[in-house]
């Protein structure tokens, strides 16, 4: 069972992968992405995100148990920050460990994208001028948003 966490505070991306692969003499390939805050070229002095609490969390839950289902996967981590960040701030980490590097590079992929496109999280920038951008929720199609 994947882990699904909704935290306020920052991740520590390293210790988190090494968490998945700790005594797991399996795991022959472990991806990890991590979505941090653009500047938009100094545009923007900071990210608001707002998430929907139990549901951001059980959303997550779901789309990590889906890709569980899809492919043989050793471990995945799947943490999303909420608050405001500043540019360069880590948003989002997903971490997947698998016996081989395609169902792992696969499964991070599709978590990520299901992540931008399902999960109830909100976001607005706050830019360097002193105004704030409308606030954007993930939809289907999301091609864009604010982390990479």
């Amino acid at each position: 069972m994947g882990t699904a966490r909704v935290q306020l505070q920052d991740f520590d991306a390293a210790a988190e992968a090494r968490a998945l692969q700790a005594g797991r003499a399996d795991v022959g390939a472990l991806v990890t992405f991590v979505g941090c805050c653009r500047g938009e070229g100094g545009r923007v002095a900071a990210l608001e995100i707002e998430h929907y609490p139990g549901m951001a969390e059980a959303e997550i839950a779901r789309v990590v148990a889906a890709a569980e289902a899809r492919w043989p996967l050793i471990g995945v981590t799947v943490i999303h920050r909420y608050g405001t960040l500043a540019p360069g701030a880590q948003i989002v980490l997903v971490a997947v460990a698998a016996a081989h590097r395609r169902e792992a590079f696969a499964a991070a992929e599709m978590l990520m994208d299901r992540l931008k496109t399902e999960a109830p999280f909100w976001k607005r920038a706050r830019l360097r001028d002193g105004s704030a951008e409308p606030w954007v929720a993930s939809e289907a199609g999301d091609g864009g948003g604010d982390e990479a």
